[in-house]
């Protein structure tokens, strides 16, 4: 049994702030944009082996969630079944989605995004990857948001350090 968490960011021309080192009572410049253009990052991870999926998509709909269940059960180990934990977005319903044989989705209560450590994740990338970035193309935002997983994906200690939850641990035990 694996316990994976599984959200969606959205990522693009309008842009994240985030905190940096200044003199005391300056106020650092940082570039803003405001057209409105993005992607979102369908991403998921298992604390246990450090895995990852994720896809980089136009909209985040029924369609996509689809498309990313596929990549998540391709990355399960063999033999195993997965808990996939998700919020309760419009396109995570059962009834809109074909969710592969080894995967069973594990809805959140509302309002509960600190039980999701994917949430952590976004925090992660947008703090070290994502923010202060001005994007001049769509193509340019897809790179930046597949640069940024790609950089996540490959960092295995920081992947169980952010996605681990002590509750997750009776569960595969």
């Amino acid at each position: 049994m694996e316990v994976w968490f599984q959200d969606e960011a959205r990522v693009g021309q309008k842009g994240t702030l985030t905190r940096i080192w200044a003199a005391r009572g300056t106020r650092p410049r940082a570039p803003q944009d405001t057209r409105y253009q993005w992607a979102y990052i369908f991403g998921a991870a298992c604390a246990e082996r450090a895995a990852t999926a994720a896809l980089v998509m136009p909209r985040a709909n029924a369609h996509a969630m689809n498309l990313h269940l596929l990549e998540i059960a391709k990355a399960v180990a063999t033999g195993s079944h997965a808990i996939l934990v998700v919020d309760g977005a419009g396109w995570h319903k059962p009834e809109a989605l074909d969710v592969p044989s080894n995967i069973t989705l594990l809805k959140l209560p509302p309002y509960s995004p600190e039980l999701n450590s994917m949430e952590n994740v976004w925090a992660y990338l947008r703090g070290n990857k994502l923010a202060i970035s001005v994007f001049d193309t769509y193509e340019d935002i897809l790179n930046a948001c597949c640069d940024a997983w790609n950089f996540f994906a490959k960092d295995k200690p920081r992947i169980q350090s952010i996605v681990e939850r002590e509750w997750t641990k009776t569960v595969t035990e």
